[in-house]
């Protein structure tokens, strides 16, 4: 790692309310930053993957509404919060009463952005780098917010998440109608509309589904 990511982090982002989640506040990038502004290339040369932590995307926001409004999803339950980015729905799920919450993120920048966003939110997350595609998951409850975007990576999650599916786990899925999303295997739990950086999206508000999967 060639900057050292709780400085960078600090240094580029505001503390911020996401819209539909306001009970909780994040370390997120906004046009008034430079990181906004970056290319690929300028985020090579300081070895920063695609800052995705930085961003409240609508499928993690619409999740972690959904966890607070429905805190029987996650209460005393241990929960794995895959792809978590900013740590956004781990948070929700612990401020929901979870016994316990990991965050699973490949990124190495993510570990940093959730432990500073959880100090911010007042909880403790747990933290994982391992790659949890396949793999079994010591939790009962698995939450992925805005998972669907690629056809390689929706590719391998199916199979991964009908697995947990059928071994009595719940797994919810918060998406805002991205390319990928298997509709066929997923039971539609709610919807909402979610305020979003046009920036980002294609538009200022996403319709946000969440999805449980079988």
């Amino acid at each position: 790692m060639k900057t050292d990511p709780k400085a960078f982090i600090l240094g580029n982002t505001d503390l911020m309310r996401p819209p539909h989640v306001p009970e909780i506040q994040l370390h997120l990038a906004t046009e008034a930053h430079d990181l906004w502004l970056k290319t690929e290339e300028d985020l090579e040369a300081i070895g920063l993957p695609p800052p995705f932590w930085a961003f409240a995307w609508a499928g993690g926001q619409g999740l972690a509404r959904y966890v607070l409004d429905n805190p029987e999803t996650v209460a005393g339950k241990r929960v794995l919060d895959f792809a978590s980015g900013s740590g956004l729905v781990a948070i929700a799920a612990k401020l929901a009463g979870a016994l316990g919450v990991t965050a699973a993120d490949i990124d190495p920048w993510t570990r940093t952005a959730v432990m500073l966003n959880a100090a911010e939110n007042g909880v403790e997350i747990g933290f994982t780098a391992e790659n949890q595609i396949g793999c079994a998951v010591d939790a009962d409850v698995l939450l992925a917010g805005d998972v669907f975007y690629d056809r390689d990576f929706a590719a391998a999650l199916v199979p991964w998440f009908t697995q947990l599916a059928d071994e009595g786990k719940v797994v919810l899925v918060g998406d805002p109608g991205r390319s990928y999303l298997p509709k066929e295997r997923l039971e539609k739990l709610a919807i909402y509309e979610v305020p979003v950086t046009r920036a980002l999206e294609d538009s200022e508000v996403k319709k946000t589904t969440i999805w449980r999967f079988g």
